[in-house]
């Protein structure tokens, strides 16, 4: 992947909108304002193609990027903390499920954590709902610039038991300070193969 011709495609408020299945998959999945948006950026390298905001629930819908004309990043709503209506909420629950079960490109899902805080529930339900739908999925502790080197390693054991996961299943990532992008990228490059 060398990200030299990234553009933004489009937003998916209804399965009907979904671009066709042309191109492998990684799809951007965490808690809302864990960094999803800033790691995609950091992962891209440009500065502000995937919108951020301080504001829980900004991303409220599937956000297509096109990369090198040979994949797709798609940005999913944040789940958790967003501070819209339930139905709404609702309707972003259907749009994802429906994504992630039925799209045959999709290669991972790259589940995002804020390693300073022990495992969510629904980042629980998340990991194991896709485990037992059978989609391959890679953990992202990220914001770890926040923390000094020993304490994110005690702290990345804690997340791995929580999710019964081995060491080689995680990537360590801040998207400040770009620590963990090169992994990323090799993890991401062995769901290609």
């Amino acid at each position: 992947m060398q990200f030299a011709n990234v553009t933004f495609l489009k937003s998916v408020y209804k399965s009907a909108q979904l671009p066709p299945a042309q191109w492998p998959e990684f799809a951007f999945a965490g808690r809302s304002n864990v960094g999803k948006s800033s790691l995609i950026n950091r992962l891209l390298k440009r500065k502000n193609l995937v919108k951020v905001s301080s504001r829980p629930g900004k991303t409220q819908s599937l956000n297509f990027f096109l990369v090198d004309d040979a994949l797709y990043l798609v940005d999913l709503p944040g789940y958790g903390y967003a501070k819209v209506a339930k139905t709404m909420q609702n309707d972003w629950q259907t749009l994802i499920t429906d994504y992630l079960m039925t799209r045959e490109t999709l290669r991972c899902v790259v589940m995002i954590i804020d390693i300073r805080h022990p495992l969510k529930k629904q980042d629980r339900e998340l990991h194991d709902w896709l485990l037992e739908n059978g989609i391959p999925c890679l953990a992202v502790y990220t914001k770890a610039d926040k923390l000094p080197r020993g304490q994110q390693a005690r702290q990345a054991k804690l997340l791995d038991a929580a999710l019964n996961i081995a060491p080689e299943e995680h990537v360590i990532f801040s998207a400040k300070t770009g620590e963990g992008r090169e992994k990323l990228l090799d993890k991401l490059d062995q769901f290609l193969v």
